[in-house]
């Protein structure tokens, strides 16, 4: 129905640069001493909450384990919803303007429609300190707030936009009570907020070269009068829509008879 096909990779890129933000967590372990023995670069991989703890129980007891199960502590994330942002809205009729494939044209950009999405951030582990060090290289950076930048598009990359990311809350729950032989799971939920732009077609049309004005100071007491057409051209003709140029006014003055 709208006709026209367009992709700016907004939802795709708005996961990616989520799960860039966690993409360099470790967890160190020291022996008694204070001295570090293991270091290890948490994994995060982009699945739902469920989905991971049947990956995480998956074969983790003691009796059958044939296979090895996931090692932990491990991070995933997902997109848990998206909302039209209201607070956000600026007027329709706003739009960014860039140079066409021409100096006779020139590309249009609609202004953008705010959204905002939530993702959810899962910490899994079996000890709480594990947990509690993946956590706390988290939640300092936001406060509650933590600001990306970002182009969206790739053909102009001197636009730019920040993207807020709010953490909008934190709980815990830990599977202590099951059997003896079974794998404990300690996990940590975050919820964040990011607030995501999304734009329409880019779209090339001509542009304004000349304007031209015509002036009646005719009255209902004075039958002829003069009348001047004002014609308005750039400077040079062919001058490019982002450079720097002057006008050039010419006014032609004529007597109406009418």
């Amino acid at each position: 129905m709208f006709g026209k096909h367009f992709y700016h990779q907004r939802t795709r890129r708005a996961v990616a640069m989520f799960g860039r933000l966690f993409n360099d967590i470790y967890v160190i372990r020291k022996d008694s001493t204070g001295q570090i023995h293991s270091q290890m670069k948490v994994p995060l991989s982009y699945a739902t909450r469920d989905k991971t703890l049947v990956r995480i129980n998956e074969q983790a007891d003691l009796v059958e384990g044939q296979r090895v199960a996931i090692k932990l502590p491990r991070m995933s994330f997902e997109i848990t919803g998206v909302a039209y942002d209201a607070a956000r809205a600026l007027q329709k009729v706003n739009q960014y303007g860039k140079s066409g494939t021409a100096n006779t044209k020139r590309t249009k950009i609609k202004q953008y429609v705010p959204y905002i999405m939530n993702f959810q951030l899962n910490v899994f582990a079996k000890t709480q300190d594990d947990a509690l060090q993946v956590v706390e290289q988290i939640i300092p950076y936001f406060s509650p707030q933590y600001t990306l930048t970002l182009k969206p598009f790739d053909d102009y990359t001197d636009i730019k936009e920040d993207v807020p990311v709010t953490l909008t809350g934190v709980t815990f729950s830990d599977d202590y009570e099951g059997a003896m032989e079974t794998r404990r799971t300690i996990i940590y939920t975050m919820d964040f907020e990011m607030k995501v732009n999304f734009y329409g077609p880019l779209n090339e049309g001509d542009i304004i070269r000349k304007t031209t004005l015509k002036l009646d100071t005719k009255t209902a007491s004075i039958a002829d009068s003069d009348v001047a057409t004002i014609t308005i051209t750039p400077s040079p003709v062919n001058v490019s829509p982002d450079s720097d140029y002057g006008f050039t006014i010419t006014t032609d003055y004529y007597n109406d008879s009418a």
